[in-house]
């Protein structure tokens, strides 16, 4: 089983005097290799909640120096997207979750969301591309490449996708249904392939067990090592995790010889939450990168990641 040291809370922005859209939340840290000297966190935050307590959503990011993870270089001046029109799938949060090197393109694929009435929003998935190396971005269109179907009908989100072999993968959750108290929805992890990045095939079935009813699934990223693939995942109750401890985010392992079978076994996780600080009560988005001989683990803390977010490296495989 994978062990994993922590190296601390590495960005929090509220700390911090980075601007008025970047004033919380470090949500969704994806690694991306920006150069020899520079792994690039992308991230969603947040400014402070509007005068009708509703918050919204911006992409950046965070350098980090490969000498030292915990070294901040420099952030995002600006959000690298701007928010969708009104009516648009992306009009209150865009909140990228994967970055994919395609030649001299970067590829970023994200969550967009808009508000709803009889339930809080609705998810789903846009891509964007660089021509820069991963520093500005534009939209390929206004809608989404991945949307909601007569099979998914409520949301898709939080997407992570990687090319093995010529193939492009996607895993991504999927709503399954929407639970009226609260009312929260109930996600859990699907997934898709496609020739080309932006045209998907996919059926909607959950992918992982879940060990409770309605279990709530994360963003699932899947990392090669040892002759096997792995993936570090994030999970919850349906209900009351927001404010029931017992309810709240942990990482879970799943593990897997073909991509398609997952045998899930969260005791094999080799991390957990810490005994006091900005991790104590709850871990999530949590993405493996392997970069220079070292297999590192990214997540976000309490609170869904409002201090930003914390780094581990795997010190066993």
């Amino acid at each position: 089983m994978p062990l994993w040291e922590k190296l601390g809370n590495v960005f929090n922005p509220t700390l911090l005097k980075l601007g008025s859209w970047m004033e919380e939340y470090a949500q969704c840290p994806t690694p991306f290799v920006r150069s020899d000297d520079v792994l690039r966190v992308y991230i969603a935050c947040r400014p402070k909640r509007d005068a009708d307590l509703k918050y919204v959503s911006h992409p950046g990011y965070v350098d980090l120096s490969r000498k030292d993870l915990t070294q901040v270089l420099g952030t995002a001046a600006a959000p690298l997207l701007p928010l969708g029109n009104p009516g648009a799938f992306d009009e209150f949060g865009i909140m990228p979750s994967s970055v994919v090197r395609v030649g001299d393109l970067v590829y970023m694929y994200y969550a967009g969301w808009a508000r709803m009435s009889s339930v809080p929003y609705t998810v789903a998935i846009g891509l964007a591309i660089s021509k820069d190396g991963g520093t500005t971005f534009g939209k390929v269109g206004e809608g989404p490449v991945l949307g909601l179907t007569p099979n998914e009908p409520y949301l898709v989100s939080s997407p992570a996708v990687c090319v093995i072999d010529g193939t492009w993968h996607m895993w991504y959750l999927t709503g399954t249904k929407w639970l009226l108290d609260g009312p929260e929805s109930v996600v859990q992890i699907a997934h898709a392939t496609s020739s080309d990045g932006v045209s998907w095939v996919r059926n909607g079935l959950p992918i992982i067990d879940p060990m409770s009813e309605d279990e709530c699934q994360d963003i699932f990223m899947p990392f090669h090592v040892g002759g096997k693939w792995h993936a570090i995942f994030g999970f919850r109750k349906p209900i009351g995790f927001r404010t029931d401890p017992t309810c709240k985010y942990q990482l879970g392992y799943a593990s897997s010889d073909d991509l398609i079978t997952w045998h899930r076994d969260d005791s094999k996780v080799g991390i957990g939450l810490s005994e006091s600080g900005w991790d104590s009560e709850m871990m999530c988005s949590s993405q493996v990168i392997q970069v220079g001989g070292r297999v590192l683990l990214f997540y976000c803390g309490n609170a869904f990641g409002r201090e930003g977010f914390g780094i581990a490296e795997m010190t066993s495989p």
